[in-house]
């Protein structure tokens, strides 16, 4: 199978093998992902994150019924947490999504964290290139839910959905953990329950104190009950009015423009990492080098600071 071709023809086969070449690193991943990328760049791209019990899972899955029911196929990344036995993805996420499993516009893709802390995996990104190739409408990166690192987020997505629930004591502490300057859009999720309109103001408070930061769209705050089904169509028309308003102003080029840029710059760091690696520990030089750190002959800053310079020579 010509895995990159099948993709771009929509089998849901090659994109499963393709997602898995890219998260493994195998030897085809690299010229997979040249060939899908001139085919990338058409999807509308939805962060949703928030603390956990947020409902993000339910309020996904009905999200991207309400796109189905509108004949825009689907693609959902959902970041679970890493399986300490088998590096996996648990897969909570996608059984909360099982009736979605069925639909052939829909392809549902777990993946572990694989010890990121920025609340999405490190393979993230070029899984929504190669959903993106396949000729998904839209794309949907549930981040794990880990609270005060999901801001990774905001780089990965056009528009970020950020959800928040009543009654869980920790409303301002979600607030303050710099969930609230990513957001584009708020969605108080659970809102049949007691605390819902208070959450509301203190979320109008806190926006209204960063004002001076977006003063071209102020986050709207909208009202779920995912569970049953309720605000989800506003919800939805709400993000879209957010991707037209990125569009017109010409900020979504900008934000793609600086998505490209930390992709680059990541992928150097990683490579750059992995060279300098194998090159001093071919020869044994990075045990001698501990040594002389642990027994103080060296210190680690210098010793950073000479290998750049004997590897950049």
């Amino acid at each position: 199978m010509d895995i990159a071709k099948e993709v771009i023809k929509g089998s849901r086969l090659a994109l499963s093998r393709a997602i898995t070449a890219v998260e493994n690193e195998y030897d085809n991943a690299v010229s997979i992902m040249q060939e899908l990328y001139p085919h990338t760049g058409r999807a509308l791209v939805i962060g949703i994150t928030g603390p956990p019990g947020a409902g993000k899972s339910t309020l996904t899955d009905k999200l991207a019924k309400a796109c189905r029911r509108q004949g825009k196929t689907v693609g959902i990344i959902a970041v679970d947490p890493t399986s300490p036995f088998s590096g996996g993805a648990i897969l909570g996420d996608r059984i909360r999504m099982n009736e979605l499993t069925l639909d052939q516009g829909v392809f549902i893709r777990s993946m572990g964290t694989r010890g990121s802390l920025g609340g999405l995996s490190r393979k993230t990104a070029d899984a929504v290139k190669i959903m993106d190739a396949s000729g998904k409408d839209v794309i949907f990166i549930e981040t794990v839910g880990v609270g005060q690192s999901e801001v990774d987020i905001v780089s990965a997505a056009d528009t970020t959905l950020v959800v928040l629930v009543p009654g869980l004591g920790d409303d301002i502490q979600a607030i303050k953990a710099g969930i609230l300057e990513i957001g584009d859009v708020f969605a108080i999720n659970k809102a049949d329950r007691e605390g819902a309109d208070r959450l509301n103001i203190e979320i109008n408070m806190m926006l209204d104190l960063d004002s001076d930061k977006k003063p071209d769209w102020r986050p709207p705050i909208k009202q779920t009950v995912a569970s049953q089904d309720k605000g989800i169509e506003e919800l939805l028309a709400t993000i879209y009015e957010h991707f037209e308003h990125l569009k017109s102003t010409g900020k979504l080029t900008e934000r793609r423009r600086e998505r490209t840029k930390n992709e680059l710059l990541s992928m150097l760091k990683a490579d750059i990492g992995r060279y300098v690696l194998h090159k001093i520990t071919e020869n044994g030089q990075f045990d001698q080098l501990i040594g002389e750190v642990e027994s103080r002959k060296n210190d680690p800053y210098t010793i950073v600071a000479n290998l750049l310079k004997d590897m950049l020579k």
